[in-house]
């Protein structure tokens, strides 16, 4: 193997590696935030303007279902940095982050609060910003997937 080709795996590994633990990270951060008050006003808007969340907030309560997400949030998390041990759990961990990050995506079609339609045309508002660096995360999950499932094929 060339000296560019060992470069180039060293690179590529300590990315996933960054992307794998950034992502997780986030998770585990964000999810604990969920338990905060704040935080329950902050995601008010996008369940309850979700078709997937407003039936849950009616049943569970904002504060509830902000704890459910948490501990969902938490454990994908905790799934997915068990890859050096677990790379099957890992993988687990990243597809349901996969699915908490293609479900905080669908917030953009559903919240009115996403999009200022005053400007012209449709741009994304502060609330649309923060959901779109979701399709990042969204993209993250499904590599460390992809790679961890390869890891436990190997295994």
């Amino acid at each position: 193997m060339g000296m560019r080709s060992v470069a180039g795996k060293g690179l590529q590994n300590t990315g996933l590696s960054t992307i794998r633990y950034g992502l997780a990270l986030n998770l585990l951060s964000i999810g604990r935030l969920k338990f905060e008050s704040y935080e329950v006003e902050n995601i008010r808007p996008l369940v309850t303007a979700s078709p997937l969340f407003s039936g849950l907030v009616t049943k569970l309560g904002e504060q509830r279902l902000a704890r459910l997400i948490g501990v969902t949030e938490i454990a994908m998390g905790s799934l997915i940095t068990a890859r050096p041990f677990a790379p099957r759990a890992s993988a687990l961990g990243s597809l349901g982050a996969a699915g908490i990050f293609a479900t905080t995506l669908s917030f953009l079609a559903t919240t009115p609060e996403a999009w200022q339609e005053r400007h012209g045309e449709p741009k994304l508002s502060l609330a649309g910003q923060f959901l779109v660096k979701d399709v990042v995360l969204l993209g993250a999950s499904l590599l460390t997937a992809a790679e961890s499932l390869q890891a436990g094929q190997r295994t």
